[in-house]
Parts: C-alpha cells; structure tokens; sequence
C-alpha cells in the first residue's frame, strides 16, 4: 500500500498518545495537575477527575485572581485537558505577562501554544522556560515535536537526543522519535525507536498504536493486529484494530473526500 503523509496532525498530543490518546503521548491528563500547582502556589491537592469540573473549579479560582501564578496554572492545564486550546492559550498568555520570568507558567503556555497548532512560537516560548545549563527534558521532548510539526525533523531529532540523555528510555521520546522517523518515511528506524518504547514497563498505550501503525505502514497487518489486541479486553482489541484498519485505509479514499486525523500523535508530555 502507498501511504502518504500529512504534516499537519499526523503527529500532535505529545502524548498522546494515547497519549494519540501523546500523543507523542501527548499527555496533558489531570493526574499531573496536583504537582503543576504545587510547584507555584501554597496547596497541592488532587485535581478533579472530571475534565469539565476542573475547568469549572479552577476556572473559579483564576477569576478571583486572574494574576496568582498557581491559579492562571491549573486552570490552563484542566483547559488543556477539555480541549479547549485557543482558551487556554490565552490565559497562560495573560498569566506570563503578569508574572514574567515565571518558568512553570512559560512551560505550559508552550506546550498549549503547541496544542493550538502555534509550533513556532510553542518552540520559542520554550526555550525561555528552561536553559542550556539546566534543561528540563520534557520540554527538550515537546520541542522536538514543534520541531517536527515545522518539518524540522533533524533538528527536532537532536532534541530527542538531549532529552534521551537526562531521561534514557523514556517511552515517551522514544515515541516521539519514531514518529519523526515515520514522517520522513523512514520506517525501519521508526520501528527500532518504538519497539524500544514498547519494551519500556512504562509505555503508554500511544505507544503501542505508534508502533502498530508503524508495523502495518511497512504491510505487515497481522502483526500490526496482534500489537493492538494485546492485553486488552476483546471489546477493545476490536475497536482498536477497526481504528487501525481506517489509518492504514485512509489514503484510498476518493479524490476530495475528507481524511480523519490519524491515529500517531507527537506526545506533549508533562
């Protein structure tokens, strides 16, 4: 099967991973909120389960203070977490101004500046929110993404590098990397990147998407299933492989028909 590849959403969340759930495992799911706060305000504690409610919650307390740092926080992720992008663009853009040099809040508005599909300001932004003598390697990880959203993908792959350094193994990166192998159309090395994602205990289920959407790109379908169905309940291992059926299809539609955003997302971990 000839495969084309789009650019634009072929790789976004992360993580997602499922994380297409990140992307990339991009992943910006609530259970990261309570350490997010905790890192700028007075109080640590559980996030709501619920996306919308925490929208709700924190959204009440930003308002009561639109200039508190560990308000404008919370709030931009739980936005993040509901899918509401452009909004949480703007709050975190609010919330540096207010609080400029704040490396926590220009981490986030980077990573939502990539969520909205803003890649180069996302990369710029930051690169302020940590520094060559003390590099955090989650956002080394969701620059390389921006990176590769740009078609910068051999930059973006000495971003993987750096970050695979301070965190070796982190499936995450190594997601992140094959994908940007697979957007270059250089499956065997996509493969080998995400088959060392695979291995980690730590793997998402993003991960194992990547890597069967990379196996049946090469046409090996039956293995690609296999990867899908593992572990799961049958009811999932169905749908999963349906999932994975309609990617690898997608490109056989008629000419002008619409085409669904694949399956592969460049995590943005947290």
């Amino acid at each position: 099967m000839r495969q084309r590849f789009s650019l634009a959403r072929l790789l976004a969340s992360t993580s997602l991973i499922a994380a297409v759930a990140m992307s990339l495992g991009g992943c910006t799911g609530m259970s990261k909120l309570s350490e997010v706060t905790g890192s700028v305000g007075p109080r640590a504690e559980a996030a709501p389960a619920d996306p919308a409610r925490a929208v709700e919650v924190y959204g009440e307390r930003y308002r009561a203070n639109p200039k508190d740092a560990g308000a404008a926080l919370a709030y931009g992720q739980a936005l993040r977490a509901n899918g509401q992008r452009a909004q949480a663009v703007a709050v975190l853009e609010q919330a540096t101004i207010a609080n400029p040099g704040n490396k926590p809040l220009l981490a986030q508005y980077g990573r939502a500046l990539a969520d909205n599909g803003n890649f180069q300001q996302a990369f710029d932004v930051l690169s302020k929110a940590h520094s060559p003598d003390n590099p955090d390697w989650h956002l080394l990880s969701v620059q390389g993404t921006a990176l590769d959203q740009m078609g910068r993908h051999e930059e973006a792959r000495t971003y993987y590098a750096s970050a695979l350094k301070i965190a070796p193994g982190d499936p995450g990166v190594l997601s992140n990397l094959g994908l940007s192998y697979m957007l270059t159309r250089n499956l065997p090395k996509a493969e080998e990147a995400l088959r060392q994602a695979y291995a980690s205990p730590r793997a998402s289920a993003r991960v194992r998407q990547n890597l069967a959407l990379v196996v049946g790109l090469q046409g090996r379908f039956a293995e690609a299933e296999t990867i899908v169905k593992a572990d799961l309940p049958p009811d999932q291992a169905a749908a999963n492989v349906a999932y994975l059926k309609e990617m690898l299809n997608r490109n056989d539609a008629p000419r002008g028909a619409p085409k669904r955003t694949p399956v592969a997302s460049l995590s943005q971990p947290d």
